[in-house]
């Protein structure tokens, strides 16, 4: 008698994050169900009490490496998962946390916290990437449920997730938004972010705050050449790169070309 096929096993892990691209997943609905009768869902505290005990086939992670703890349990997460895949900018470029990076953390908890003595944490906020390897790494802040459900049938089916390579332009144009960059004046980082919103916030006459992270191959610098021409002072345009995404290579190194 042939062995029954077991369904791949799903895991859904949290670090330092809101919970955001864990609720885009349970906002998934219907697409929702085709993905729980695919796979098992193991291990997802955000959904079920279920606690079914590694190894998994595809882990997801939300969230950036913020303690020492986190960086001991990702190794372990890694070491229990075949396919390892980061979800959302805090779990690919380090979150808003990562401003901390910046700065010295040192500061920032006595000013927070009544006893900062009781906080262990670490001098920076980085991605899941810098302490292990992944498989692949879905942006935005918070992520797009279309795209996740992408990924996941993807691993599922053995085959490369498709997800978008251009910018945020791209996505304006598709909607038929006019540039209010070009018309209104107004910076915009839609021409350096990756797409996956689909031109939110420009489809409101306000400027793409690079919710999902670096496009391939981004021209910073020549965006912050326009945003200087609209007047913004270097100042302002280092502060436009580090939001969502500060620590994004092409975003981390062109906000300190703009350090004053």
């Amino acid at each position: 008698m042939a062995r029954a096929h077991r369904k791949p096993r799903l895991a859904v892990w949290k670090f330092a994050s809101c919970d955001g691209c864990q609720l885009s997943l349970l906002d998934c609905e219907d697409e929702l169900l085709a993905v729980a009768g695919a796979v098992e869902i193991a291990y997802f505290p955000e959904a079920s009490r279920a606690m079914v005990r590694g190894p998994y086939d595809i882990s997801l992670v939300e969230g950036s490496v913020t303690t020492p703890h986190d960086a001991e349990r990702i190794q372990a997460i890694r070491r229990q998962s075949r396919h390892l895949v980061t979800i959302g900018a805090c779990a690919t470029a380090g979150g808003i946390q990562a401003l901390r990076n910046f700065r010295d953390i040192t500061e920032f908890v006595s000013v927070v916290y009544a006893r900062p003595d009781y906080i262990e944490t670490l001098a920076t906020s980085t991605p899941i990437a810098h302490h292990v390897s992944v498989d692949f790494e879905l942006r935005g802040c918070p992520i797009s449920k279309a795209q996740l459900v992408e990924v996941l049938s993807a691993f599922i089916a053995g085959r490369k997730p498709v997800t978008p390579a251009h910018s945020v332009c791209i996505e304006c144009k598709a909607r038929g938004n006019v540039c209010v960059t070009v018309a209104h004046g107004t910076p915009c980082l839609g021409p350096v972010t990756h797409a996956g919103c689909g031109a939110l916030c420009p489809s409101y006459h306000r400027g793409c705050y690079g919710c999902f992270g670096p496009m391939e191959s981004p021209n910073t610098r020549s965006l912050s050449t326009r945003l200087a021409a609209l007047g913004m002072t270097a100042g302002d345009i280092g502060r436009v790169y580090r939001t969502f995404n500060a620590l994004a290579d092409p975003f981390r190194e062109e906000s300190e070309a703009h350090d004053t």
